[in-house]
């Protein structure tokens, strides 16, 4: 399979509100603010520009707009969170829009909204020709069928959700 040459890629972490919380203490308290962010690694996946391409398919496709929603706020996290403290170049680059949060609670219901999603359905209405399917998504240049590719990132994001569900803990989004 070849890619797009994309530099950006999707970034979502899993951590504690008292994580948060010491890293709002640090940039408050440092000399230049920096949060000290380094969460854990096992706490974080890179979903690369996968699910960015599911949402495109979704909303060319005509799937229910709760679906795009669902998977929308599963990357972009929601307004609001006191996570500003994470505006920093320790972080993320500011070439595009700062990290967003996802508290326990939100986490909770994104994740159980992912789990009732059936891919599979969602996944049938790709276009048998790998051309066509790729150029549904947005995968123009994409070598073989989409499908695959689409699962496998669908499926990590909604593994990861229901870990970070089970787990209690809040998910912070950025494009990296």
């Amino acid at each position: 399979m070849i890619l797009p040459d994309v530099a950006l890629t999707q970034q979502l972490v899993r951590v504690s509100e008292a994580y948060l919380a010491r890293c709002r203490r640090a940039a408050e308290t440092g000399p230049d603010g920096d949060p000290g962010w380094d969460p854990p690694e096992g706490d974080m996946v890179d979903l690369g520009w996968g699910t960015w391409h599911l949402v495109r398919f979704c909303q060319e496709t005509g799937v229910e707009e709760e679906h795009i929603a669902v998977l929308r706020r599963s990357i972009d996290g929601d307004l609001g969170g006191d996570i500003a403290f994470l505006d920093h170049p320790g972080v993320y680059d500011g070439f595009t829009p700062p990290p967003a949060l996802l508290a326990p609670a939100a986490v909770a219901e994104t994740a159980h909204a992912l789990t009732r999603m059936n891919l599979g359905v969602l996944l049938d209405r790709l276009p048998a020709d790998h051309t066509e399917a790729a150029r549904a998504c947005g995968l123009e240049g994409f070598t073989g069928h989409p499908r695959a590719y689409l699962a496998e990132h669908f499926r990590m994001l909604r593994s990861f959700y229901a870990t970070a569900s089970r787990r209690g803990l809040a998910v912070v989004a950025w494009i990296d």
